[in-house]
This record gives C-alpha cells, structure tokens and sequence, in this order.
C-alpha cells in the first residue's frame, strides 16, 4: 500500500507540470473565444477587390499537390498543420489570408496563429472554391 501511495504521489507530481500547462491553454483559449468579436479571423471574397489586393499576403494550406494544380496569384504555400511553426514566414506588416478548399482546414490554422499573438491572419471564409465562385477580383 505505501508502494501504491508513493507511486500515485510521484505520478501526481510529474503530472502537475503538465496539468497546469493545459489549464493555462484552456484558460488562454477560452479568453481569446470571450475577446474576440464574431467577424475577428475572417475576410469573404467579395472584400478583395482590385484597389486593395496588394494589401494582402495569401497562403495557401492545402497539400502541395492541390497547390501546384490550382491556386491563388501570388499565394505561397504553407500546409494548414505547418503554420504554427512557420509564423515567422508570415509578413507582419499587412493582413496574412489564409485559405484551403472552403475554409475548414484553414481556420484551424488561423485559430492557432491568432492564439500565438498574430491577429493580422484571416481566413477566407469559403475558402478557394469561394473565391472562384463569388464574383472576387482575380488578377491577371
């Protein structure tokens, strides 16, 4: 019994570290879900229009494989699970769209990158086949 004891004790105490790293994340997480205004996090393609194209840095976070067959002019392209990772790739200094297909995989991104402090990264909301779809300015 004083085995069991100093084994659960000692569990309990390596587990506590990480215990509270996921309360703080929930904490952090629930605060940025209170804070954030509804429309926070989004762009819809109708708002990219001609006078202000160049304002935007587009990522595409679909496989390389639907990359390289069709995308965006001028979008680069990072995988939805790599841009937690590779926020220093991301400009700072003008708004950051991400997208995907319809804009599932995408927000999850954003969501992640908008929780590591970077609140200029949107999603297009319908992702590409929106963007196609919607009557956008395409350039070139």
């Amino acid at each position: 019994m004083k085995t069991l004891r100093l084994l659960c004790t000692t569990a309990l105490l390596a587990l506590s570290p990480a215990l509270t790293q996921a309360q703080d994340l929930a904490d952090a997480v629930t605060g940025y879900i209170e804070f954030e205004p509804y429309e926070s996090g989004i762009i819809v393609p109708e708002q990219l229009s001609q006078d202000v194209w160049g304002d935007f840095h587009f990522v595409d976070t679909r496989s390389a494989e639907q990359f390289e067959a069709e995308t965006i002019p001028g979008a680069v392209h990072i995988e939805w699970r790599e841009v937690p990772g590779r926020l220093d790739e991301l400009p700072q200094d003008k708004k950051v769209v991400l997208f995907c297909n319809t804009g599932s995989l995408s927000a999850q991104a954003v969501f992640a990158a908008r929780l590591l402090g970077r609140d200029n990264v949107v999603v297009l909301q319908t992702g590409l086949i929106g963007w196609k779809q919607n009557g956008a300015y395409h350039p070139g």
